[in-house]
């Protein structure tokens, strides 16, 4: 029986591309897998066909042998082999080669990388989080602080190899230094981590007594950090290499420092810029004056209340708010006034008070103005 032309397996076209042939096969290889042809009987063999027809398309060189010499270029020896491309099929050792490209590609890379070489043999240090609670002053002015973060540190007594007396971690038997284990399930080869080494691809013999072969143990450090100007919640600080030790010799991980900053009684921020609320009288708010107020840096200024100020007024404070934590920019400080309603009269403050009131039709146009209004707007509902 005349065999089937490898590019109508892949269902390409005789030109088609690398990327394009890869496509092909994934498609056929999914649409022929055993395992989703149950019932049919010939799938198995369909499915061999398609592998062998990427084996060849795959590698330039074979295909364009192919290419030129048809099927004959894989028989009578011109393929090293005979009846098969590339010296035959090579049972399941080459069929898990070809079906590896789309393998990765179908179920992506489930057992953390598939790696040529032999496993890394010292594992990176985890990255640490500390969260640091600062007051807003602290913020404004950029500080140093010792901080203490419980980590791991590399092992003093076998200089973090794990190992002890100076002796070397050894190949692991079990996966010949690679740290995982291949099992053959039907028509995929799956990989797992090594049982015996954890996937580390080395074992240690005599381990160290500190650390129990880790190569790390565990301790407070102290760090002292440098806090910029500026800092808001939720900034991000990173110390390189100040995270835990890595196991058995391996890089450490990295430190971040998040940034919270508490809530201040006087001040709120928004941004680089700062907002006080201000309470003022009704006779200030009504006749004017200076009142002073409070600044971040710890100092106070004097400002002026214009006459006939209303409660919501905002005056500002240029370059009084928060530094930038990149350049030489400063926020501004917006003073709001809260014009207060005075409480607790006396008979005689509420005589004086009423008698203003009767003097003072025309010293309230927000009210006058909302009154007019309202009476307009009943008119037009009656009529």
């Amino acid at each position: 029986m005349a065999k089937q032309d490898y590019y109508d397996l892949l269902g390409v076209s005789k030109g088609a591309s690398a990327d394009e042939i890869k496509k092909g096969y994934r498609q056929k290889a999914k649409e022929f897998h055993p395992d989703r042809n149950s019932d049919n009987p010939n799938a198995e063999a369909q499915f061999k066909e398609i592998n062998e027809a990427y084996d060849v398309l795959k590698d330039a060189d074979k295909k364009a042998a192919y290419d030129r010499y048809g099927h004959a270029a894989f028989e009578g020896g011109m393929g090293g082999g005979g009846g098969r491309p590339g010296g035959g099929f090579r049972g399941q050792a080459d069929f898990a080669s070809a079906f590896s490209d789309v393998f990765d590609d179908l179920f992506g890379d489930m057992m953390g990388g598939r790696g040529g070489g032999g496993r890394t043999r010292a594992a990176r240090g985890n990255d640490l989080r500390y969260n640091l609670r600062i007051t807003l002053e602290e913020a404004f002015a950029g500080m140093q602080k010792t901080i203490n973060v419980p980590t791991a540190v590399s092992c003093g007594s076998c200089s973090g190899t794990g190992a002890e007396g100076g002796s070397e971690p050894q190949t692991c038997p079990t996966c010949s230094g690679m740290g995982k284990v291949r099992a053959q399930q039907g028509f995929f080869t799956v990989e797992r981590t090594c049982p015996t080494c954890n996937g580390m691809g080395q074992t240690i013999k005599n381990p160290c007594k500190s650390c129990h072969g880790a190569g790390r143990v565990e301790k407070d450090r102290s760090l002292s950090v440098n806090i910029p100007a500026g800092v808001e919640t939720g900034t991000r600080i990173r110390l390189a290499g100040e995270g835990e030790a890595g196991m058995r010799g391996g890089p450490t991980g990295d430190l971040y420092i998040f940034i919270e900053v508490k809530e201040h009684a006087l001040f709120q921020r928004d941004g680089n810029h700062l907002f006080c609320r201000v309470p003022v009288s009704m006779t200030s708010a009504a006749l004017g004056g200076d009142i002073e107020v409070p600044t971040i840096d710890g100092g106070k200024s004097r400002v002026k209340i214009p006459e006939g100020s209303q409660s919501g007024r905002q005056m500002r404070l240029r370059s009084k708010g928060m530094p930038a934590i990149r350049g030489k920019e400063v926020g501004d400080m917006f003073i709001e006034l809260a014009v207060e309603t005075p409480v607790n009269l006396t008979a005689k403050q509420k005589e004086l008070l009423r008698e203003f009131d009767k003097l003072s039709v025309e010293n309230n146009p927000q009210s006058a103005g909302f009154f007019s209004a309202v009476k307009t707007f009943w008119d037009s509902m009656k009529g």
